[in-house]
């Protein structure tokens, strides 16, 4: 294996490493499950959707109809949730969950860590993310200045499907062994390993690494740990 020396640039998933999903969403999913008297938490019905919403995403890959986007599947997952979970909606309280989506808030020490990391390394957006949402997002909520934004949606697959790591190392004019993947979300480390990166676990909710020969290079809580490490002042 190369050493991690040969690292230039750091590709940062978004949606739940830079931004704080289960946190940003918790006031309009409280309000929500408070109207319909239901004693489910706000975290609760999170975990549910987040879970329903990967399994639309891997459904997407797999069953090759057509990429459809982050916000579509997320969409889709909420509906499937809420009558899974027999809880009654209208339309308005579908719009007026998804309208959180727009709302999102980088985790505390994201943007300290970034400011700290871009002292060794280039930091670019890889994310499942469509274009315009996430030039959004880094311009409106995250407010920081990424040398480069890649999206999915130029590739028409979400991650972790191979394709999708070896597209931004064409794009980024790297090796993928120059490149190192920073995901809280296992099967992103994975995924980009598997295809020549190297890899930064973010491990922000406590969860064990998948079972598999591609393992992480780096382990950290969070990007503040993270740029210790990598030796970032």
């Amino acid at each position: 294996m190369k050493p991690l020396s040969l690292v230039h640039t750091l590709t940062f998933d978004a949606f739940g490493t830079i931004l704080d999903l289960g946190g940003s969403h918790a006031p309009r999913l409280g309000e929500f499950l408070q109207s319909k008297g239901s004693p489910l938490t706000a975290g609760e019905l999170w975990s549910r959707w987040r879970y329903r919403q990967r399994i639309e995403q891997y459904q997407d890959n797999q069953f090759c109809a057509g990429h459809f986007g982050y916000l579509d599947s997320s969409r889709r997952a909420l509906l499937y949730t809420l009558r899974s979970s027999k809880l009654p909606f209208e339309d308005a309280d579908i719009k007026r969950i998804m309208d959180g989506w727009q709302e999102l808030k980088p985790f505390p020490d994201a943007v300290p860590g970034l400011k700290r990391l871009r002292s060794r390394f280039k930091l670019v957006v890889l994310s499942n993310g469509e274009r315009d949402y996430l030039a959004h997002l880094v311009k409106n909520r995250i407010q920081f200045d990424f040398d480069g934004v890649i999206s999915v949606q130029d590739v028409g697959v979400f991650k972790p499907n191979p394709q999708v790591y070896r597209y931004a190392a064409r794009m980024l004019k790297a090796e993928p062994s120059e490149l190192l993947m920073v995901s809280s979300n296992s099967f992103d480390v994975v995924g980009a390993r598997i295809s020549g990166y190297r890899g930064a676990y973010v491990n922000r909710y406590d969860l064990p690494y998948d079972e598999t020969p591609y393992r992480f290079d780096i382990e950290a809580p969070d990007f503040l740990s993270l740029a210790d490490q990598l030796d970032c002042p």
